[in-house]
């Protein structure tokens, strides 16, 4: 009798013992804050993002990561479908353009500027939404402009530094066989950006005497046969193919190109060189970023902030910098050699180097607006328009003017 009264005692102690372990198990599970974490077709670097999730669990046992990677073309949509719900992500990854647009629809938590200290002051200036931030930035790609170094020496000219001295050395390039450029001015944003740089960036000076003299700048190039007549609707991709057949001169994109050019034309690649970014009046670069936000419903804001901070400091851009061959945004990171020197033949160190250093000048950084993909379209009809010289310069401009101010009230 004392036998089975000792077994049923040393039972019952081991199935309250039990029990007690589950109990505090779920409760240590339960009382974990869940982050759902969101970012854009970053699958192929899902190591180092685990990784630095696991770190940050790690450091914060009572933040849970939950993260969804979202196709790039899908991004958009489901943002603004979460962020109009009551359960949104704690922290997406987008690009400004977006970002800015949710911000001016009020549904966007601000971020406290003195928390970002630590980024690069050119890219948070440049991101404000009436003064006030709602992105943190993640990571930067500057353009540079890519040569070839032997139709380069052909022609007897030096790489241009600004539109105008493009313009003045493409009939001596010309006179060689080749183009000094496909401009790709009617793809995107791009005529934008460049009017950007000489500070036409509204409806109020779309048309002004500067805007017209920028415009014909390119009509100059077009109707003398300075540029190819494909340059009325062809984009970077054409642009890059007639550069590795060497067709063109210069070709202004971002590094990653260099590995395209490599791969596919090897012996054009032998003769490739790469130098800053062709400037405007103003003499700043244009530059693109991906960023985060976090949701004003968002359940988690400042552990969604706090960990926002933690993927983007120095140690963490770093690590993915050298992954993916980026720019980071985290200034102390900007300051490491990786960014700083550069072997003589590695030309992608090289490009990087040269893009860092662009980021230093970048204001006035061109700002999207509202209904911007009417504004491009109404931009790209005017430069055909210009090109093709269906009316004066002027009146195209007036018109675009109009349109665009339409669009605005």
């Amino acid at each position: 009798m004392k036998k089975i009264l000792l077994v049923f005692t040393i039972t019952l102690i081991i199935i309250l013992t039990g029990i007690k372990i589950f109990t505090n198990s779920e409760k240590t599970a339960d009382t974990r804050k869940e982050i759902t974490f969101w970012t854009l077709q970053m699958g192929d670097f899902s190591s180092y993002i685990n990784k630095v999730i696991k770190e940050f669990e790690t450091e914060n046992p009572d933040i849970k990561i939950k993260w969804v990677d979202v196709p790039f073309s899908e991004g958009e949509k489901r943002t603004l479908a979460s962020v109009l719900s009551d359960t949104p992500p704690d922290l997406i990854n987008l690009n400004p353009d977006f970002s800015s647009l949710l911000a001016q629809k009020g549904a966007l938590y601000e971020i406290d500027e003195t928390l970002m200290k630590d980024f690069n002051q050119e890219i948070i200036n440049s991101v404000k939404y009436k003064g006030k931030l709602y992105l943190i930035p993640w990571y930067a790609t500057s353009a540079i402009t890519i040569y070839n170094k032997k139709l380069l020496q052909q022609a007897n000219v030096k790489v241009p530094k600004n539109y105008t001295e493009l313009a003045q050395i493409s009939p001596q390039i010309r006179k060689t066989g080749t183009y000094s450029t496909l401009p790709n001015i009617t793809e995107n944003d791009t005529m934008l950006r460049i009017l950007n740089k000489y500070g036409i960036n509204s409806y109020e000076n779309i048309n002004s005497p500067k805007s017209v003299e920028v415009f014909n700048l390119f009509q100059s190039l077009y109707i003398n046969d300075l540029i190819p007549k494909e340059s009325i609707t062809q984009t970077h991709r054409e642009a890059v193919e007639k550069f590795m057949a060497e067709q063109i001169v210069f070709f202004q994109s971002g590094a990653n190109f260099l590995n395209m050019i490599k791969e596919n034309a090897p012996s054009t690649y032998q003769n490739t060189d790469v130098s800053q970014q062709i400037v405007g009046e103003l003499g700043q670069y244009d530059f693109s970023l991906m960023n985060f936000i976090i949701p004003a419903k968002a359940s988690h804001k400042n552990e969604a902030l706090k960990f926002a901070l933690f993927i983007t400091n120095e140690k963490n851009q770093l690590e993915l910098a050298k992954l993916t061959n980026i720019l980071a945004t985290n200034e102390k990171a900007l300051q490491n050699d990786f960014y700083k020197n550069y072997p003589p033949n590695d030309l992608m160190a090289k490009a990087r180097v040269i893009s860092a250093k662009q980021l230093n000048k970048i204001t006035p950084a061109y700002k999207t607006n509202q209904n911007q993909k009417d504004i491009n379209t109404i931009i790209n009809t005017s430069v055909q328009e210009v090109l093709l010289q269906n009316s004066t310069t002027q009146s195209i401009l007036d018109c675009a003017a109009k349109n665009w101010k339409a669009l605005s009230n």
